[in-house]
């Protein structure tokens, strides 16, 4: 009787999890689909627009240097010495840039930007939504989703590519600096194996995977904010705290899902 009353419980659990995340899903869906088809409603909201912009990309411009002139240090430092194992030290600027370009640049780029933007849209969002600040909005017959979601999406659109090729260029530096100024690697050498081995192939490959990130993380930071009334482990503060927490969570996860998806359809 308890092994049946056991195998009946975890039965019920699971069935509610799966409905749970279906319907999750399903909400999600059906909130991208909505915010971009609100990008081409007429007039276009070029001010917020232009915020945004400002928001997601010019204020993350000082991080995306920071975390890029140090990723590109420490591909240098290590690379430097890997190779110089087999005595290829001449292959590091082929080395660093393709890593990057094709790698770390869009995929940190995006962590990055989730840790800074991506968090605050999700806490903003989710302050106008337990404030019913949301609900006004509808009263006065202003879409919340076109007001809200579609300008950070254009937004992100514009600015992911931009500061991926950011982060890209000032990580070839400090691999640059690592390699030429500190370990005494010939700087004529990098430069050229810089740019002979990259193909624009490759910088097709991180732009496009900034767009898809761009479109993940605006997604489901703005998703999470938007739906906070709905979370059952919490209302109010503690509310809007857990839809930050699992936006920043949930979007470095699905960012590290989608990399390896696109990465093997596009080798």
């Amino acid at each position: 009787m308890t092994s049946f009353v056991s195998e009946d419980n975890i039965v019920r659990v699971t069935g509610r999890a799966s409905l749970s995340l279906v319907a999750t899903l399903g909400r999600a869906g059906v909130f991208f689909v909505r915010s971009v088809l609100c990008v081409f409603y007429l007039p276009f909201q070029w001010k917020r627009t232009l915020e945004q912009i400002y928001f997601i990309g010019m204020k993350s411009v000082v991080v995306i240097c920071l975390t890029g002139g140090f990723t590109g240090m420490v591909l240098g430092l290590q690379g430097y010495y890997t190779l110089s194992k087999f005595g290829s030290e001449g292959l590091l600027g082929s080395a660093v840039a393709l890593t990057l370009i094709k790698e770390l640049g869009p995929t940190l780029t995006a962590i990055m930007i989730v840790a800074r933007a991506g968090s605050a849209m999700a806490a903003e969002i989710g302050i106008m939504r337990i404030s019913e600040q949301i609900d006004a909005l509808k009263t006065m017959s202003i879409n919340p989703i076109r007001f809200l979601v579609s300008p950070r999406l254009v937004a992100g659109l514009v600015s992911f590519p931009l500061l991926t090729a950011l982060f890209d260029t000032v990580g070839i530096f400090g691999g640059y600096l690592t390699g030429s100024k500190l370990l005494g690697m010939n700087s004529g050498i990098y430069f050229y194996r810089v740019q002979s081995s990259v193909q624009m192939s490759d910088v097709k490959e991180g732009f496009i995977k900034s767009v898809f990130f761009a479109l993940i993380v605006i997604t489901v930071s703005c998703f999470h904010g938007y739906f906070t009334h709905l979370r059952k482990e919490g209302f109010g503060a503690k509310g809007v705290s857990l839809s930050t927490t699992t936006a920043v969570v949930q979007s470095c996860v699905i960012i590290l899902i989608v990399d390896y998806v696109i990465t093997s359809f596009l080798l």
